[in-house]
């Protein structure tokens, strides 16, 4: 295992462009959902009518105003997340697309994805997304059988999600879609033939959740209460996870990320910027960035609630998102729980730049010893014994600074 020189560290604290390494992306949060599901914690309201035109106009200030202090960028990626981004026209869609290539460059790759969620699949619509600059759309099907579609609170049938599926296929060539398993009462039986049948359909990337129970939704609400029944053991769900890596790496989709699973450059971009410490505006209600601004990298949270985000960006100051830098530390540990997520893992020297200083070995070399992790040149990432225990790994390496 390399040591890095201490001496190296006291000469220079965080590389000041060290985001240069992952690159620049757009996030644009579309707050509105046609419902609410019961598991989902994310930041969206149901909303019966919206004026799209004031929306689109709202997006494009915050994007000049975020432009005006990070001018210049090359932009690699745009992800339109939510809510439900399909219940956005594509003329919105158009006037953000427009607005982002107007004051940033675009890469000659640029990724552009939009979620969607198969009640709101229109093929004229999904032309039109086409059309106005979308490349690679993402599809919240869930899951593939109507009693756990009906249990997740879904508004779409099995059928219905796969219509949806052959739509999007059809005006893009890029499309993934997401699953939930680890579901109440579901067997590993089930999940294997689900699975089986979501690589058939996939088109090189799928993304693969456990089921998490998240305080402030209606799942959590039951939860407590108990309500929520058939649930997996720790030992089950473990058996879940196996299962999905074993059977997703035999079809040439491994796990790139701990959910995420693809063929060989048919990674998401746009999600690769978050976890290699990358920049990234953010920009609609809720939305969270990260800037590098007079060499620090700066968090940015806007206003949650969508009556308020729209009022402050239709305002001459635009929406108050940009709180303090953070520490060398803070940025060192973000760089170590988004990193190592991925199964390629971290740079050593990316990690000690960020924190200023050298990384404690023995933090490392215990983990090492343990079958956890593996350390090899400048690489530090977590073995197959390693990616289930993720977060008690992570929290022996952050306790360690």
């Amino acid at each position: 295992m390399k040591h890095s020189d201490p001496a190296q560290h006291a000469r220079k604290s965080i590389a000041p462009e060290d985001w240069q390494e992952a690159g620049f992306g757009l996030y644009v949060h579309w707050p509105f959902c046609q419902s609410k599901c019961p598991y989902c914690d994310f930041n969206s309201h149901v909303a019966t009518k919206i004026d799209q035109r004031r929306w689109a106009d709202a997006y494009v200030s915050e994007i000049r105003r975020t432009a005006a202090l990070v001018p210049g960028r090359t932009l690699r990626t745009i992800f339109f997340g939510g809510g439900t981004p399909s219940l956005m026209t594509p003329q919105t869609v158009e006037t953000v697309i427009d607005a982002a290539l107007s004051v940033w460059n675009g890469a000659n790759d640029l990724e552009i994805t939009l979620e969607a969620n198969p009640t709101s699949v229109e093929a004229d619509r999904f032309s039109g997304y086409r059309l106005a600059g979308v490349n690679r759309v993402s599809l919240g099907l869930q899951a593939l059988n109507d009693g756990d579609l009906r249990r997740l609170g879904r508004m779409h049938s099995a059928s219905e999600g796969l219509s949806a599926l052959d739509i999007a296929r059809s005006c893009f060539d890029r499309v993934s879609f997401d699953l939930i398993y680890a579901r109440q009462d579901q067997s590993l039986r089930d999940w294997e033939q689900e699975l089986h049948r979501a690589i058939e359909l996939s088109q090189g990337h799928l993304s693969l959740y456990q089921l998490t129970v998240e305080e402030g939704t209606v799942f959590g609400e039951r939860h407590a209460k108990g309500l929520l029944h058939g649930l997996p053991t720790e030992d089950l769900a473990a058996d879940f996870f196996d299962l999905t890596q074993k059977l997703t790496e035999a079809a040439g989709l491994p796990a790139y990320e701990i959910s995420n699973h693809a063929a060989l450059g048919q990674e998401a971009k746009h999600n690769l910027i978050y976890w290699t410490g990358g920049d990234y505006a953010g920009i609609g209600p809720g939305a969270h960035g990260r800037l590098t601004l007079s060499r620090k990298r700066h968090p940015t949270a806007a206003e949650r609630l969508p009556g308020l985000w729209l009022a402050a960006a239709e305002t001459a100051g635009g929406v108050k998102d940009t709180e303090a830098a953070l520490t060398p530390e803070e940025t060192g540990i973000e760089y170590l729980l988004m990193g190592l997520r991925l199964a390629t893992g971290i740079s050593r020297r990316r990690l000690e730049d960020a924190l200023g200083r050298p990384y404690p070995a023995e933090a490392i070399s215990e983990l090492v010893d343990l079958g956890l992790l593996h350390a090899a040149d400048d690489t530090i990432r977590t073995t197959a014994a390693g990616r289930p225990l993720l977060n008690a790994v992570l929290g022996k390496l952050v306790k360690a600074l």
